[in-house]
């Protein structure tokens, strides 16, 4: 997908917010590092398929022992109270007792996939900022590299993909884009006590629902130039599918100007599935255009999360629970 730097200016935020004056908060403990062996593909992707339905995301399946698997794993196990260690524990593993799986491409699929251009102005023109290939889209549907997803397929002309082609596609509880609607995410009270931490030092995002870990998923936090704020925050709102307006006032200065590009929703919307604007003017938790770039690239001082899992973050918190960014 294409990659921007963002940040938005949220429907949600006010003129004007600052960190609430709250004494410092305790913040969760350090689980890492711990040393892990490596596995084999097909043991590394049961693991990373068993840690992502189970909201501890290992980043996109790929098979391999990188970063955000070894970083979920002991996410997983600290919260389960298990022993940090890295052997394979068997009973994970009995719940994906099938790896892989195939997926027919539908001709629904199809008509989600169109031209996304270069430019802000024509993009603003556009109606829906869809997937540019069939690849993308059955990568992004099973939280997978596309370069995984090719592997699995070896000979297919990804260029020419039709209709009615069945593919080997790792067997993860699949995104379903076409079963999101456009709309604001109502406040969910049974997740008033639940608390957003966002570590910038080891890219994730966790939440906690008193002092259990709820879930762990890996994240982009700013910049060095424009990190994101540290402090205590607030969930003022969230919409799915949001329109972007694309500032160049805002992104480079934080501030609003009227050469602006309100850019339509999509997959290939900068920001992606979600925005959760928070009470500090410009600043989100939100989906991306490329999943590829979690956790490796800069985002203007924004929470940017894999489309998948930005999905999953809004049933897991509710509007009106703090954001501790540290």
């Amino acid at each position: 997908m294409k990659f921007a730097l963002l940040i938005i200016l949220s429907a949600f935020t006010p003129a004007f917010a600052h960190a609430q004056q709250t004494p410092a908060p305790t913040l969760p403990p350090k689980v890492y590092p711990v040393a892990l062996p490596n596995y084999d593909e097909e043991t590394a992707t049961r693991l990373q398929i068993f840690l992502d339905n189970n909201d501890f995301g290992p980043g996109k399946i790929d098979g391999r022992m990188g970063e955000f698997f070894r970083k979920a794993l002991i996410s997983y196990k600290y919260a389960n109270a298990m022993p940090k260690t890295g052997a394979v524990d068997q009973w994970m593993l009995d719940q994906v007792p099938v790896t892989y799986t195939t997926y027919t491409v539908k001709e629904e699929d199809v008509k989600l996939i169109g031209d996304v251009p270069g430019s802000h102005a024509e993009q603003a023109r556009l109606k829906w900022m869809p997937y540019t290939s069939l690849l993308e889209f059955v990568a992004e549907r099973f939280h997978s590299a596309e370069a995984y997803i090719q592997k699995l397929n070896p000979g297919k002309n990804w260029e020419n993909l039709q209709a009615g082609e069945t593919l080997k596609v790792p067997n993860v509880l699949p995104f379903e884009v076409e079963k999101f609607t456009e709309g604001k995410v109502p406040e969910n009270p049974a997740f008033t006590s639940r608390r957003v931490f966002v570590d910038t030092q080891e890219h994730l995002l966790e939440v906690f629902d008193h002092d259990q870990l709820v879930c762990v998923f890996p994240i982009t936090p700013g910049s060095k130039t424009l990190p994101a704020p540290v402090g205590t925050w607030k969930i003022l709102g969230a919409t799915v599918w949001p329109w972007f307006r694309y500032d160049e006032g805002m992104l480079n200065h934080g501030v609003r100007t009227e050469n602006y590009y309100n850019l339509p929703p999509g997959p290939n919307n900068l920001v992606g599935v979600l925005w959760m604007g928070l009470n500090k003017p410009g600043i989100g938790i939100h989906g991306t255009n490329n999943p590829e770039t979690i956790g490796r690239a800069a985002s203007h001082g924004c929470i940017r999360l894999a489309n998948w899992d930005a999905a999953r973050v809004k049933d897991l918190v509710s509007v009106g629970n703090t954001v501790i960014i540290f």
